[in-house]
């Protein structure tokens, strides 16, 4: 008779450390990272999946591996992104580690990509074990209420044009190659107007040969055009993850 062990399939292999393109992860230190690794799971992140609901339980957090997540704020009005988070970070850290657990903020995939998932549980766990751990990423959530002020700063003070350039350029930051899929209704949401103002403002930087506007996608053409651009809307929240995770 057949041994019914053999016909089990056998766990997954833990993630290793090595492989991971988290920086967040690669971050770690090697004891910190095998407290997580057994209970990382790797998932597709698919587009406009929605990861965190506004006023619900935070369940799960989100390690993205590639791609990226929109933080987006909602309400009568319409609805605002306030956040990006990609291969640097991890999606719920907010809420979770300051001793809550849920958010008036919605998170959903924006650009497709991978995502190694943790259940809430287990990475308390992890961190109440480890005040190295603990410190890691409550670094990151630093960096996330530096971006947050930063955006609301670029939101009171800058052109469309110019938050529309320090926008794609964090959206270069956290993907390979410089095409970025996008629509003209989610540049909306993401500049607060209307679409034919997202329009006019892709149109501005089209024609000072910054990027090729094509449907569904931008490609960037001149990276150092779009950062003079951007000035002071961009690079602060970037600057203080190099000098608190960059090193660690």
């Amino acid at each position: 008779m057949p041994d019914p062990s053999q016909s089990r399939s056998s766990p997954p292999d833990p993630v290793r450390q090595a492989a991971v393109q988290n920086l967040l992860l690669r971050a770690m230190g090697p004891e910190d990272f095998a407290r997580l690794a057994p209970h990382l799971e790797p998932m597709a992140g698919d587009f406009r999946q929605f990861l965190i609901r506004p006023n619900q339980p935070v369940e799960r957090l989100y390690f993205p591996e590639s791609g990226f997540v929109s933080i987006v704020t909602e309400a009568s009005a319409g609805r605002v992104e306030i956040g990006l988070v990609g291969r640097e970070g991890l999606v719920g850290a907010t809420p979770i580690l300051l001793d809550s657990d849920r958010t008036p903020h919605q998170a959903y995939v924006q650009n497709a990509g991978r995502l190694l998932a943790i259940d809430a549980p287990a990475l308390l766990a992890a961190v109440g074990q480890s005040p190295s751990l603990r410190h890691l990423l409550l670094r990151f959530v630093q960096v996330q209420i530096v971006h947050l002020g930063k955006t609301a700063f670029a939101n009171a003070t800058f052109t469309m044009d110019v938050r529309l350039a320090a926008w794609l350029l964090m959206c270069h930051d956290r993907i390979d190659g410089d095409d970025i899929a996008i629509t003209h209704e989610f540049l909306a949401l993401m500049l607060g107007v209307q679409r034919s103002g997202a329009t006019l403002a892709v149109q501005i930087l089209e024609g000072q040969h910054l990027i090729r506007a094509r449907r569904g996608r931008i490609t960037i053409l001149d990276r150092p055009a779009l950062l003079d651009l951007a000035d002071g809307s961009y690079g602060t929240a970037e600057a203080e993850y190099a000098r608190l995770i960059g090193g660690a």
